[in-house]
């Protein structure tokens, strides 16, 4: 592999994890409730996927088995993506990918349980040691955004069950193919919760079908095609020519991304104390130390990449 080559896949690798953190953004910009803002995400996304006759063909040759467990599994990313913008609507942009990142080792104590794997006492010492940076940023926030963090934790936590399920499954099927099924699963997954909605959680709730206004459609085609559909597919060009390991750690700098972005956009940096800033900075450092621990020295090519189609939170080197 040429230094070139690596050099244009690390570009490439940060302008997708760049585009990532604009999702929080648009999630923000869009006024939908969180419920309709990702049916319609996920909608525009399976439609474009729907044009590929890739896809098609791939679906076909899949086994059934193997199609209702990546469906069962697109429920969970649905839900993951309800509660993920349910969190930017209860609080901002920022503490919903600060609570993303939690995702990491929450994914390392949960894949242990699912997978049977030997557990590691080092990924029990680093959960302690992010309980401070958790602390901190829960004090660093006002109280009325205090349900956007328990949405946002809960988006985490599955973000680390279906990573876990989607790596089991790693050689079931073609990613975008893969995507395609998960997401459609998960849009109609949306479709039947919607009743239900208003009751089990009102602050997500909206109605589907009802055509959002042309600037919201505007930034959700933007946020299915420029921030979903191009940065999966250029990173899977990227990939290419990038270990597991620097590839993960390029994609934990989506939280702080999306923090920048939302300080410099909407200046939530007036909303949030240096506490919470403080807590970012435990929490992303256990996240890295994470990465520098479980990843130093693989060299392998990450072997689940359809994750980078469904999550905000990256887990592409397991």
């Amino acid at each position: 592999m040429s230094d070139a080559n690596t050099t244009r896949a690390l570009w490439q690798i940060h302008l997708c994890v760049l585009l990532w953190g604009f999702t929080a953004i648009l999630g923000k910009l869009i006024t939908l409730p969180a419920l309709p803002l990702v049916w319609w995400r996920m909608l525009i996304v399976i439609v474009a996927l729907a044009l590929l006759p890739r896809v098609w063909r791939g679906i076909r040759a899949m086994p059934a088995r193997t199609r209702w467990a990546y469906a069962g599994i697109g429920a969970l990313v649905a839900l993951h993506w309800l509660t993920f913008y349910g969190a930017i609507k209860l609080s901002n942009a920022s503490v919903a990918a600060t609570c993303i990142a939690f995702a990491t080792p929450m994914t390392a104590l949960v894949e242990p349980l699912l997978t049977r794997q030997k557990f590691q006492p080092r990924d029990l010492l680093l959960g302690v040691a992010s309980l401070p940076g958790i602390w901190l940023v829960v004090g660093g926030v006002p109280a009325g955004m205090h349900a956007g963090i328990v949405a946002g934790v809960a988006s985490a936590l599955l973000v680390a069950l279906f990573g876990t399920l989607n790596k089991r499954m790693v050689d079931g099927g073609d990613p975008l193919t893969v995507t395609a099924l998960e997401l459609g699963a998960g849009t109609l997954t949306l479709t039947l919760l919607a009743p239900l909605m208003p009751v089990l959680v009102p602050a997500f709730a909206g109605p589907l079908l009802v055509l959002p206004s042309a600037i919201d459609g505007f930034w959700l085609v933007l946020l299915a095609l420029a921030c979903t559909l191009f940065p999966f597919a250029l990173c899977l060009v990227a990939l290419r020519h990038l270990s597991a390991f620097t590839a993960q750690l390029s994609v934990n700098l989506e939280p702080i991304y999306a923090i920048v972005l939302a300080a410099v956009i909407f200046g939530e940096q007036q909303e949030l104390s240096p506490k919470f800033y403080l807590g970012v900075a435990i929490i992303l450092g256990v996240v890295f130390a994470q990465g520098l621990l479980a990843g130093r020295g693989k060299q392998q090519h990450p072997e689940h990449a359809e994750l980078l189609g469904v999550s905000e939170s990256k887990q592409v080197a397991d």
